[in-house]
């Protein structure tokens, strides 16, 4: 098969199994777009390294390991402006360890959640299989549609909600609802770093390392209110059973010793410590946020002008600035679309694989750089017109 010739450059095709080659002048500088795991910056990879034999395989309850966690305390408290009494919660286990601890250690009898996507329905469902709880109050919009806020059923004393649906490119803001007096807790796995928030409308900020703050899995991060605080003491001086991995009380006890319960990946800290300062050092988190805005935006203004392709989220207020879904028009194979992309070092653009739509998924993290975006929607251009 002779090599096509294409609006932006010449594939090279070769055969068993077929690969088409991009110029490599087209290829984005750094080709990681993935939504989670998400791209590392090199320089902090650099700065790890150089660690040598001073920090990997040391103890994480000597001063070298908890000068950092208190680095990341510090540096989180400064970059979102954290009220007056807000404390850094870390222990190990991710998100997903976060929706269980909250079903054992937040939630005091029943919560109220709004779900539009994969990621927020798993905390519904961490509730909603806890027997020591009623069953949550569930206001549910179909994926990629706008959520709009609501008045927390009574008998609430939790109301959650992912300020970004990292499945589907959905964003909410934060707001906490008009005489609502129970907790907000806000899932931040994905926005965190990358969005702006107001730390006053919520109770419970919490996170992973591995998306806007470009480091590695295995951690949950929570800023956490007084009234938060009060909440987990309260639970604990109860007879609730309490399994001591997802005890919220042992977390933030440790915590405040500038520690994790149980061993934490070093690496993990390090990275994010290292995120962290280049956050503040950039600008703080209007900076970051930012650059994720101008990404996106750039991501957004190209699907919409494109004949072929179209935002998946219609609601432009509900358009995600950190995490891009597109949509492309039939007769054009997304996932083909993505295999090509990934054959010339593009990665993980595919879509989140339960959603089932013909689209791509893309990072708009704030450590990408918008030179690199560009070229990535220039190297969709040339696939596009080869396949279209």
């Amino acid at each position: 098969m002779s090599a096509p010739t294409v609006t932006h450059g010449v594939f090279a095709m070769t055969d068993n199994p077929p690969v088409w080659q991009l110029p490599a002048d087209l290829v984005p500088t750094d080709g990681r777009f993935g939504s989670g795991p998400s791209k590392v910056r090199t320089g902090a990879l650099e700065a790890l390294a150089a660690t040598g034999t001073t920090l990997m395989g040391t103890s994480h309850r000597k001063p070298t390991v908890k000068n950092m966690v208190a680095s990341i305390q510090d540096g989180l408290l400064a970059l979102f402006d954290a009220p007056d009494g807000y404390e850094v919660l870390i222990s190990n286990g991710g998100a997903t360890a976060f929706w269980d601890a909250a079903a054992f250690g937040l939630i005091s009898e029943q919560s109220h959640h709004l779900v539009c996507g994969e990621f927020s329905s798993k905390f519904a469902a961490a509730a909603k299989n806890a027997p020591q709880l009623k069953d949550p109050v569930i206001t549910e919009t179909a994926p990629g549609q706008p959520v709009t806020h609501v008045t927390p059923d009574a008998g609430c004393d939790v109301y959650a909600f992912a300020q970004n649906e990292t499945s589907t490119g959905v964003q909410i803001p934060v707001r906490r609802p008009e005489g609502f007096d129970g907790l907000v807790v806000v899932d931040a796995v994905s926005a965190a770093g990358g969005m702006p928030v107001d730390l006053k409308d919520c109770d419970a900020y919490y996170f992973s390392p591995q998306k806007c703050f470009g480091g590695d899995g295995g951690l949950f991060v929570a800023v956490i209110s007084p009234a938060a605080a009060d909440r987990i003491a309260t639970i604990k001086a109860s007879s609730r059973f309490m399994p001591t991995f997802l005890d919220l009380a042992t977390a933030l006890d440790n915590s405040r010793k500038n520690q994790t319960y149980n061993t934490p990946a070093l690496a993990t800290l390090f990275l994010l410590d290292q995120q962290i300062r280049w956050m503040n050092d950039g600008g703080g988190l209007a900076w970051a946020a930012g650059r994720s805005a101008a990404l996106s935006e750039h991501l957004y203004n190209w699907a919409d002008a494109h004949p072929l392709a179209d935002p998946f989220v219609s609601d432009i207020a509900s358009r995600s600035q950190t995490v891009a879904t597109i949509d492309f028009h039939e007769g054009i194979d997304a996932e083909t679309l993505a295999s090509i992309l990934r054959s010339n070092g593009i990665l993980d653009t595919e879509p989140y694989r339960k959603l089932g739509r013909n689209q791509l998924r893309i990072s708009c993290f704030p450590d990408i750089e918008l030179t690199d975006m560009h070229k990535l929607t220039a190297c969709i251009d040339a696939v596009l017109d080869y396949l279209d």
